[in-house]
């Protein structure tokens, strides 16, 4: 168990553990929930980190499990305790689209992101921010569009942080072809996406416009990656590893995740396609150039 894990993170390791055990017994989600009389969603929402658990819930499930290794069940007591502390982005809870995609990025050792339209939100500048947020928000009050504004250049913290967020970022073409909040305010976006790429953890490339179609038409993607530290707790009960990467989708009907092993494999296999049609990050530096000169 790493100290240095957001209260996210360590739901998703309590969650996953609660699951494998709980299927090393034999049970079912409907036989935990009638043998407590929780609601039927409880420990779907548990397990799958929807909500946090107290220490009681988790001391009750693991007898249930008959899980009797006394350092493996006061780990995973530790860990529901820490997970539900405060976090920084609690006071922006109002601001934030459901699903706590913040909270997994903030935990995430790694992210790999596909933008087919804009910069994405960890390389955007203020002022591209505050374009996006006049249109696409125009009917927001402004102290509204501050606290939005304030939430993501905060979240860009992660790519400077003393162990930062190994952030590798695709874009279509077009995004820096499209100038959003007029030429002055993308000259400076340009200029900021040359001055990320030169950050150890930042792979910023281009899908040139002749690359024709892919399977991340549909719009956005980031597929975040989760350290296996040693020592985690996932590690405690048998010698597998719980697989804890998680595909993000975000789109106009509503955004949605997808967990499973093999999707979330697929998704990279795509990535990794993708990536070698891409330019790569000299390449994209010269193209983003070419733009500032014209």
């Amino acid at each position: 168990m790493s100290v240095d894990e957001g209260p996210t993170l360590r739901r998703r390791r309590l969650g996953a553990e609660l699951k494998r055990c709980r299927e090393a017994a034999g049970l079912t989600q409907e036989n935990v929930s009638r043998h407590f009389e929780w609601h039927a969603a409880k420990v779907t929402r548990i397990e799958t980190a929807r909500v946090a658990v107290t220490a009681r819930d988790v001391r009750d499930l693991l007898d249930l499990y008959h899980i009797r290794d006394d350092a493996y069940r006061e780990a995973l007591i530790e860990l529901a305790r820490m997970s539900r502390e405060r976090t920084w982005w609690s006071d922006y809870r109002d601001v934030i689209r459901p699903g706590n995609f913040v909270g997994l990025e903030a935990g995430a050792s790694a992210m790999l992101t596909w933008e087919p339209v804009i910069v994405p939100g960890l390389l955007q500048t203020e002022a591209y921010i505050r374009a996006l947020m006049r249109t696409g928000r125009s009917f927001d009050p402004p102290h509204e569009i501050d606290r939005r504004v304030r939430l993501r250049v905060t979240r860009q913290g992660r790519l400077k942080e003393p162990r930062p967020l190994q952030f590798s970022a695709l874009m279509d073409e077009s995004v820096i072809r499209r100038t959003v909040g007029g030429p002055e305010v993308m000259k400076e976006q340009l200029l900021h996406l040359i001055e990320m790429a030169q950050l150890p953890n930042v792979n910023l490339r281009i899908l040139p416009f002749g690359s024709g179609e892919h399977g991340f038409l549909g719009g956005p993607v980031a597929l975040l990656e989760f350290r296996t530290a040693d020592g985690q707790v996932n590690q405690g009960n048998s010698g597998s590893i719980t697989h804890l990467d998680v595909v993000y989708l975000e789109g106009l009907a509503g955004d949605s995740y997808e967990e499973q092993p093999a999707e979330v494999a697929r998704y990279r296999r795509e990535f990794e396609r993708l990536s070698a049609q891409a330019l790569d990050q000299r390449q994209t530096i010269k193209m983003i150039e070419s733009l500032l000169v014209a």
